[in-house]
C-alpha cells in the first residue's frame, strides 16, 4: 500500500502542491504559520517525501559539509561541541542534512575531504573554521566558485562570505581588566601561530599592553596546541620563571583550564597568588575552580548564523550581510581575582 503523496497532502490542508513542496522544502518565502501547519499535517499523515527524487529535480543534495580541523581519531573539545550543535540544528530546521567528517589540520587526509565531498557531489556547501595564514581551503572553494560560509577572516585578497568575533578587541579588554587590578608581568599562552584569530587576539593584547607602557617579557609568550593537556605544560613552563608572570592570558579556555590546573599543583591560589584568562566562555568555564574570567563568543548561535548564511546561499537567495564582524563580551569571574 502506497503512502500518502504531496499530492494528498496538498489537498488535505487546501494549498497548491507548490506551497506545500516549498513549505516541506524551509523556503523563506512561505509564511512560518503555514510551514508548521505543512509540516504538522505531514506527521500526523505519515508522508514521507521522495528524498531522491526531489534532490534531481532540484539539482541538490541538500546536504552542507563540515571538516573538524582535529588532532586524533575523535575530539573531546566543547568548542567544536558547541558548534556542531548549533550548526546541526540549524540545518535540520531547514530541512538539510549535514555531512561531517573530522581530519587533521593541514594534512593530505583533510585536503582530500574537501576534493571528495565537493568533486564527489556529496555536498552542495561547505562551512570553514578556524581559517589559517595563506588557507588553502579558502583559496580551494573560491576557485571553484564552490558555495562556503567561513567562521574567521582571511589574510588572502580573496572576497568570500564570512561570520568572526572581533578577538582583538576582546583581548584588548582582557588587557584593560588585568591593568587595572595592578599587573605589570603579565603572560600569553597563544594558540598556533598561523591561525587567523591567534594572530587578532594577540595583536589585541599586545597594542593593550604597550599603550600601557608594558609588554610581553622574555620567556612569557608560549606557543601551544589549544588543549587542556598544552596549557597544563606551557603554564608549568612560566611558572619555572624567575619572577614568574603574576597574570596568564590564555587564548582559549581549554588552556586556561590546564593552566589553572598546573598553578593549583604547585599549591598557588587562582586568582590570588596568580590571575587567569580565557576565551571563547565555553560551558564549563562557569563551572571550573574557580569560575574562569573569559571573553565570551556566542558559540551556539554562531553555528546556527554560518548554517543559516550559507543554505541562503545555497538556495540562491540574497544575504543581508556577507561579512559580519560581531563584538564579543568580557566575562569577569574568580580567575582574575574578582568575584
Amino acid at each position: 500500500m502506497r503512502g500518502p503523496t504531496l499530492k494528498d497532502l496538498a489537498e488535505k490542508l487546501g494549498l497548491s502542491i507548490t506551497t506545500v513542496s516549498r513549505a516541506l522544502g524551509g523556503y523563506s518565502d512561505v509564511a512560518e504559520a503555514t510551514r508548521q501547519r505543512v509540516l504538522q499535517a505531514a506527521e500526523e499523515m505519515g508522508y514521507v517525501p521522495d528524498v531522491t527524487a526531489r534532490r534531481l529535480q532540484k539539482g541538490r543534495t541538500d546536504t552542507i559539509g563540515f571538516v573538524i580541523p582535529t588532532f586524533g581519531p575523535r575530539f573531546s573539545d566543547p568548542y567544536f561541541s558547541e558548534l556542531l550543535a548549533g550548526i546541526g540544528n540549524e540545518a535540520a530546521r531547514q530541512n538539510f542534512d549535514l555531512l561531517v567528517s573530522t581530519r587533521a589540520p593541514d594534512t593530505p587526509e583533510e585536503k582530500q575531504a574537501y576534493r571528495r565531498m565537493v568533486e564527489g557531489r556529496l555536498v552542495d556547501g561547505l562551512l570553514v573554521v578556524r581559517t589559517r595564514v595563506k588557507d588553502p581551503r579558502i583559496t580551494y572553494l573560491s576557485n571553484l566558485g564552490f558555495p562556503f560560509v567561513s567562521f574567521g577572516r582571511s589574510d588572502l585578497a580573496v572576497d568570500f562570505t564570512y561570520l568572526d568575533v572581533d578577538g582583538a578587541l576582546g583581548m584588548e579588554w582582557v588587557a584593560q581588566h588585568l591593568i587595572a587590578l595592578g599587573h605589570e608581568r603579565v603572560a600569553y599562552i597563544s594558540a598556533p601561530q598561523d591561525l587567523m584569530f591567534c594572530i587578532h587576539r594577540s595583536k589585541g593584547l599586545q597594542a593593550t599592553l604597550q599603550r600601557n607602557g608594558l609588554s610581553l617579557r622574555s620567556g612569557h609568550l608560549v606557543v601551544c596546541d589549544l588543549t587542556e593537556g598544552g596549557g597544563f605544560k606551557a603554564m608549568n613552563q612560566l611558572l619555572d620563571l624567575n619572577p614568574r608572570p603574576s597574570a596568564v592570558v590564555a587564548c582559549n579556555d581549554l588552556m586556561a583550564m590546564g593552566a589553572m590546573s598546573a598553578a593549583q599543583r604547585r599549591g598557588l591560589a587562582v586568582g590570588h597568588d596568580v590571575a587567569i584568562t580565557g576565551f571563547d566562555d565555553i560551558p564549563l568555564a562557569q563551572h571550573a575552580h574557580p569560575p574562569l574570567t573569559t571573553v565570551r563568543q556566542p558559540i551556539y548561535d554562531i553555528g546556527r548564523r554560518i548554517c543559516r548564511m550559507l543554505i541562503r546561499m545555497i538556495r540562491g537567495e540574497e544575504l543581508p550581510e556577507r561579512h559580519v564582524l560581531l563584538e564579543p563580551e568580557l566575562v569577569v569571574r574568580e580567575s582574575s581575582g574578582i568575584g
